[in-house]
């Protein structure tokens, strides 16, 4: 079959692109993306809520093997699945579970439509690489025309080992979503574009940015609408009005095809659009006996696989051993383990920000520190007070009281 033909096939039973498919066919997202490489105003990656449903919420993180074998129970219970989403909790593209996962699918289910949903600043690097998988449809979250209105959006960019906030952040993020856009468009596959409507900051920039993807070659564009959520910057601003968000859309159509049956899925979807049934699979796939069903809490499922690479931040004040705990840590080494070869990549000091040890100042230190270190799936530390380990494990990171050198500390991970 000719990948036109192929294409056109795929847009047929694919729920989110093709309005018709959304009423026949199902979708599955598979959670298995912790790790982000941006921080978004209105974004919590919140898991184990089983009562939310919006993009970063899951019940379960799952390995590239879990999520696979899940794909095939739930693909016996609903046959009319056709497509497996990858689409967090984090960014797909800074999780290289993401890619295992998406092998895994293409050998052990060839028939299924494989589709990727990322904030898009490391889709120029990845784009080719999806494209050898299998992947024929990306959908790339972008809210901003220009630097100056993403920095209002985006806290921070974390690129090439450095963490950017500002305009300069924004910048590096907007340049790498259109080139994405432009890439993936050149290769062939269809690209979603999805916009955060937020009426004070980016709205009535909105239609400058659909003409800017349009022209990349954008193949949809979906508005979304803000849900402000607690523990967020944005989560006393206001989201938009169905009446607003309509007109938006309405004065967009000009420009580029809207989607306009989103149902701002969870990350761990199933089912028909507008139908989720994740809750009836939760534990699926785990290897924890033939049921399914609610399972052990997603904190005991924290983990580091023997024989994986991981990395891992340990806070060491003197550099040789583990003596400094979470929040009073003025330094923590970053190291990137594979099978016995341990190797560091950078230091992190946060001391230079606000330590307070009560209230508003002390969380936003604390979430400051866990920004820094949010490439690592593990953190080293002496002690650690329980708002911070929840807040870490709440990102599916392990978290690890120890003392001791720290090289000894890094091999018991492993």
């Amino acid at each position: 079959m000719d990948a036109e033909k192929q294409l056109k096939d795929m847009l047929e039973t694919h729920p989110c692109y093709n309005e018709e498919a959304h009423r026949k066919y199902a979708r599955m997202h598979v959670p298995v993306a912790p790790k982000c490489n941006i921080q978004c105003n209105y974004c919590n990656r919140k898991y184990d809520c089983s009562n939310e449903s919006r993009p970063g919420v899951t019940s379960e993180v799952l390995t590239p093997e879990q999520a696979v074998s899940k794909v095939g129970y739930v693909l016996e219970k609903i046959p009319n699945l056709k497509v497996i989403g990858i689409a967090g909790p984090g960014d797909p593209l800074a999780n290289e579970e993401t890619f295992t996962t998406l092998a895994l699918l293409k050998e052990r289910y060839p028939s299924l439509t494989p589709c990727i949903s990322t904030n898009g600043l490391a889709l120029p690097a990845s784009a080719q690489r999806l494209y050898d998988l299998g992947v024929r449809f990306v959908t790339v979250t972008i809210n901003a025309p220009d630097a100056e209105t993403g920095s209002r959006i985006y806290g921070s960019v974390l690129w090439e080992g450095k963490r950017y906030k500002g305009t300069e952040g924004a910048e590096i993020l907007l340049r790498n979503q259109l080139e994405g856009i432009r890439k993936c468009h050149e290769l062939g596959m269809l690209v979603k574009a999805n916009i955060v409507m937020v009426p004070e900051i980016n709205a009535a920039s909105i239609p400058e940015l659909v003409r800017k993807v349009k022209d990349l070659g954008a193949y949809t564009v979906n508005i979304l609408p803000l849900i402000p959520v607690p523990g967020t910057v944005f989560e006393n601003v206001r989201g938009p009005t169905p009446a607003e968000r309509k007109a938006l859309m309405d004065e967009c159509s000009l420009d580029a095809r809207m989607m306009r049956h989103c149902k701002q899925c969870r990350a761990d979807a199933i089912g028909l659009l507008g139908e989720d049934r994740s809750a009836e699979f939760t534990g699926c796939g785990l290897g924890k006996g033939d049921g399914c069903g609610p399972t052990e809490s997603w904190s005991n499922l924290i983990k580091i696989d023997t024989g994986r690479k991981f990395t891992v931040a340990v806070a060491s004040e003197g550099g040789k051993e583990v003596d400094a705990g979470f929040g009073s840590a003025g330094r923590f080494l970053v190291y990137r383990v594979d099978g016995d070869d341990v190797q560091m990549l950078r230091e992190v000091r946060p001391r230079d920000m606000d330590s307070s040890t009560a209230g508003l100042p002390h969380r936003e230190h604390i979430e400051a520190i866990i920004n820094l270190l949010d490439d690592c799936d593990a953190i080293v530390v002496k002690e650690i007070g329980d708002m911070p380990r929840s807040a870490i494990e709440h990102r599916n990171k392990k978290v690890v009281v120890t003392s001791g050198p720290v090289r000894k500390a890094v091999s018991d991970l492993s």
